[in-house]
């Protein structure tokens, strides 16, 4: 028994062995498989790890760099945008102010280190850097990118919107984010011409301490400017505003996963029947790698939506919070509420107490607002003194209604800022998307609009969007539609009104006026559509079509003289000249025929572009006429300054001149001026025989009017001079009998 117990223990031994052995063998295979695949797939987590981590430095220092020329913006438009700046600025005196105010403030300053004045030639009035005046020309310093940035903020200043540009721009000292802006006051108005214009120019280095600044900031370690051949995996370009590289940001590969991989490798190799806790240990590893790089890009994310001075979202990270409101209120049938609020008496503070007591004051009114809104709500500082507050609600306008009005009790109470107490108010727009059926642009308009009625309602009040405030913007956009594609298809029409000669009363020439039948309209009015072809920039393609089917017609008309209104979007044309030398060629007609009318508005605001654009165009053989004289700024300065070829009377002196001897004397006096610097006269708006003998008696050589003829088609103008041939050949016919 003994011996088959111990050959059974034998037997048992041995199967155990093998069972030991074939589990040992088992589990090195698996072990050996699993160590494989897990070195495999941690060399992939590796690889994916940088890149991803690469990536995200990518689009940090991107977004940085965005943060960082917005910034420069930021701060442009509260130095630019200043009622104190809009006088002093301008004023033949206002030196001292303006290097205080604006060069003095470039030293040790993190928000700028240049500061610079030039006006509309670009002409220098202050150049300051890092608080002292800086030797030599501007050319010399910036690259030619400033003036392209330049060019863009002065294109603005013309147009709706905010006069101001910032790009990056090359200079002697290296690479600078520069903002050029509009002197201005806060509410964009400035009565100061446009050759007047003076613009104020920031700029910030990126010297090392910037981009030392900008690592530690967006934690990318190595950061630095390379040249712009530098080759590298990842970068990110610096373009200046004519889009030439001038340099590329750089820094040094953190490759978390190589780290990880380095670490975990010797301990799979070292702990092979540990191969359980490993899998753990790679695990807890690779879920803290990958929480903390979606961390870090959710950081990145958040800064670049975050207003710098408030804390709050800025404008971008607003419209990303309503666009996630939208969709959702989409799903769920609820409504997105938005209200626009303009800060109330903001500039009297900072005119009043600083731009230091003006950022105490917005962050103190975003620390009320912070308390005030709902939870879930979205806050952000949209602009200067302007704030945003978007939430989802069950109801409609309520909640709105009831939260602006808790916003006006608090704005209602004095503010302690420092030592100081203000008073500030609000005006405030609503908007609603139901159920999410308006989108975030959409919906932000009608929140802006209804706060601006707010304001001109008297402010430091609420009004909700009413779709009738947009009645008129619709109707204005149709109309601008269908007049682009009158132009464009040449739907529009002509008619011609004689000009009468004051002795023989026979037609000398004709005036060539555009009509539009809008279909399904009938009859435009000039007085509206063109208007709107003025705001819209159609005004140089209306313009050329009138022209060049005038002198087309006119090709027909020999004996007759064509006057064209020029308006004055084509007089600030630089190539209008040229536009006009191609149509005279391609109409095959005498320039001396053309004559070109001009008003006095333009010639005002801009002498210098204006007396330059006339000589352009008597060089090619055009006259150049004056219209509209009398009606405003008109003198004899003016006059001999530009060299008219004639003018035209305004149509409000020859209507009264029947009512009284001051309105004769006025009209007299009027024609008089002309006259003695031997320049022809028109009288337009001729009704009555009257109107004419009195015009004819004070001078004028030239009639036009309803009493001699209405606008007419070109048919009817040559059934005219046809009467007038065959009047004139009769009479000689009788003379010679």
């Amino acid at each position: 028994m003994s011996a088959v117990f111990r050959g059974n223990r034998q037997v048992s031994g041995r199967g155990l062995r093998a069972t030991v052995i074939g589990v040992l063998f088992s589990f090195a295979v698996i072990v050996t498989v699993v160590t494989v695949m897990v070195l495999g797939a941690l060399e992939s987590v590796t690889k994916s790890s940088n890149v991803l981590d690469e990536e995200r430095s990518r689009e940090t220092m991107s977004g940085a760099l965005k943060t960082f020329k917005a910034q420069l913006g930021a701060t442009l438009n509260d130095y630019a945008a200043w009622d104190d700046a809009a006088t002093n600025v301008y004023a033949e005196d206002g030196m001292p102010w303006t290097i205080s105010n604006y060069g003095d403030m470039s030293v040790n300053s993190t928000l700028f280190d240049m500061a610079i004045v030039v006006d509309a030639d670009r002409k220098p009035v202050m150049v300051y850097r890092e608080g002292q005046p800086m030797q030599g020309s501007l050319d010399d310093f910036f690259a030619p990118a400033l003036w392209t940035i330049f060019e863009k903020a002065k294109a603005k200043a013309g147009r709706n919107g905010s006069p101001e540009a910032v790009g990056l721009v090359s200079t002697k000292s290296g690479i600078a984010v520069v903002g050029v802006a509009l002197v201005r006051e806060k509410s964009g108005a400035l009565a100061v011409p446009a050759d007047k214009h003076r613009f104020l120019i920031f700029a910030r280095h990126l010297n090392t301490a910037t981009i030392d600044k900008l690592s530690s900031t967006y934690v990318i370690p190595g950061l630095q400017l390379v040249s712009p051949d530098f080759q590298a995996t990842y970068s990110v370009p610096i373009k200046d505003a004519d889009g030439v590289v001038l340099g590329r940001l750089i820094w040094t590969s953190r490759a978390p996963g190589d780290i990880g991989y380095a670490e975990v490798r010797p301990k799979i190799v070292q702990a092979i029947a540990l191969v359980g806790l490993f899998f753990l240990v790679l695990l807890i590893i690779g879920w803290m790698a990958a929480r903390r790089l979606r961390a870090d890009e959710t950081l990145a994310r958040e800064e670049g939506h975050r207003d710098r001075l408030s804390g709050l979202l800025n404008r971008d990270g607003l419209g990303i919070a309503i666009d996630g409101f939208v969709a959702s209120a989409a799903q769920t049938k609820r409504n997105v509420l938005i209200l626009y609020l303009d800060l109330d008496g903001f500039k009297e503070v900072n005119d009043a107490y600083g731009h230091g007591t003006g950022d105490q004051l917005i962050r103190a009114v975003a620390a009320g607002l912070t308390v005030l809104i709902p939870e879930g709500a979205a806050l952000a500082r949209i602009g200067g003194d302007e704030f945003a507050i978007a939430f989802v609600s069950d109801g409609e306008h309520a909640a709105a209604l009831q939260l602006s009005e808790q916003i006006l009790d608090f704005l209602a109470e004095p503010l302690e800022i420092g030592r100081r107490i203000v008073v500030v108010g609000a005006s405030i727009g609503i908007g609603m998307s139901p159920a999410g059926t308006i989108d975030r642009e959409e919906l932000v308009r009608r929140a802006d609009l209804a706060m601006y009625k707010a304001k001109e309602a008297g402010r430091a009040r609420m009004t909700l969007y009413d779709p009738a405030m947009d009645a008129d913007r619709e109707e204005r956009n149709a109309l601008e539609l269908d007049l682009r594609m009158a132009i464009e298809g040449g739907d529009l029409t002509l008619v011609y009104q004689p000009l009468i000669d004051a002795d023989s009363h026979e037609m000398t020439g004709v005036e060539a006026l555009v009509r539009w039948d809008r279909p399904g309209h009938g009859p435009i009015s000039p007085e509206i559509f063109i208007p709107v072809a003025e705001t819209s920039g159609l005004i140089e393609a209306l313009g050329l079509f009138v022209l060049r089917k005038a002198c087309e017609t006119a090709k027909q008309w020999p004996e007759l003289r064509i006057s064209v209104n020029v308006s004055p979007g084509q007089f600030r044309n630089p190539a209008f000249a040229d536009y006009v030398r191609y149509v005279l060629k391609q109409a095959d007609i005498e320039a001396k025929r053309v004559t070109l009318e001009v008003t006095e508005g333009y010639m005002i605001q801009n002498p210098q572009r204006t007396r330059q654009a006339i000589e352009r165009l008597k060089a090619l053989g055009v006259k150049v006429a004056l219209d509209d004289f009398g009606s405003g700024f008109s003198s004899i300065g003016y006059l001999r300054q530009f060299g008219f070829d004639r003018i035209k009377i305004d149509r409000s002196l020859v209507k009264d001149v029947m009512e009284g001897e001051s309105q004769r004397e006025m009209l007299q006096a009027t024609v008089a001026l002309a006259r003695s610097l031997d320049i022809p006269v028109t009288a337009e708006g001729i009704e009555t025989e009257q109107q004419a003998v009195a015009v004819r008696m004070f001078g004028c050589d030239t009639l036009q009017g309803y009493f001699f003829a209405r606008p007419m088609p070109a048919e009817q103008i040559t059934e005219r001079l046809m009467d007038a041939r065959s009047r004139r050949m009769a009479e000689r016919r009788n003379s010679a009998a």
